[in-house]
């Protein structure tokens, strides 16, 4: 990401405290052209599983102008989870409806013309640079049935039951598996390790320790919560506001909690 000064000018009561300049920066750009939530979620997580270290801690920007609009419109707080639980840090919005540009709002996000930002390459362009085979950047249907975990060949998947608006989950969880209760809740009664992933629409419980990332409301609910008895989680969220492991305090770990939105700001509180 380069930084190219343009001009600069102190602050006439701030001089020697702090300098206010206008730059340009030249960010990455996800341009989705599906609205599915879940097929995005698919075809993303693919490609971060391929490079990794290459979309951590990137900030980019989510380019809505080539959806479609006689579809729904693809939900700004679950994306913006969904981005942020892949490691990405979202800067900004653009291209998008007064619903979105309201959710972007509430999540703190800038919302951009289409001045502010070079159209260079995608983040799904970006990516396959690091790649030694290309994957397209278009993101198409997948496979994957809604609500049942994408985990790799080598591991089982774990048990699943469930019946509308809710998902069990009898077995361990390993890491790289992704499980999404799509429409309702989720439920672990086993151990969730390090790099697995647990998405739902609704609130999430894990009955035992949560190493892994937890992201509850994936629809944008922000009355969902997340409980677990042991918690070690990588990144927990809730409606697109998460926190990371380094952020949570110390005396919270390792011991039941519950995780929910109060004025949008993420709580964690002994259970």
């Amino acid at each position: 990401m380069a930084e190219k000064p343009t001009s600069s000018t102190n602050a006439s009561d701030g001089a020697g405290t702090f300098e206010l300049k206008a730059a340009s920066f030249t960010l990455p750009i996800i341009r989705l052209l599906d609205n599915d939530i879940e097929t995005v979620a698919s075809r993303l997580g693919a490609k971060v599983e391929k490079a990794p270290d290459f979309f951590r801690n990137t900030p980019v920007v989510i380019d809505l102008s080539d959806l479609a609009r006689d579809q729904k419109p693809i939900a700004l707080p679950p994306l913006v989870g969904l981005l942020r639980g892949y490691g990405m840090i979202p800067f900004g919005v653009r291209g998008a409806n007064a619903e979105q540009t309201a959710a972007a709002e509430a999540l703190e996000l800038a919302i951009l013309r289409e001045s502010y930002v070079r159209r260079t390459k995608s983040v799904g362009e970006l990516a396959t640079e690091t790649e030694p085979e290309p994957v397209p950047a278009t993101v198409s249907r997948a496979s994957q049935v809604p609500g049942k975990p994408q985990a790799p060949t080598e591991t089982a998947q774990p048990h699943i039951t469930g019946q509308s608006g809710f998902m069990l989950v009898t077995k361990p969880v390993r890491s790289g598996q992704r499980i999404y209760a799509a429409g309702g809740d989720l439920s672990i009664i086993a151990p969730v390790s390090s790099g697995a992933e647990l998405m739902a629409d609704g609130n999430i419980h894990v009955y035992g320790p949560l190493r892994g990332r937890a992201l509850a409301g994936m629809s944008g609910n922000m009355e969902a919560r997340i409980f677990c008895h042991d918690l070690q989680a990588e990144l927990i969220s809730i409606a697109g506001h998460y926190r990371v492991s380094e952020g949570i305090p110390h005396e919270l770990r390792g011991v039941p909690v519950q995780i929910f939105l109060d004025q949008k700001i993420l709580r964690i509180e002994k259970l």
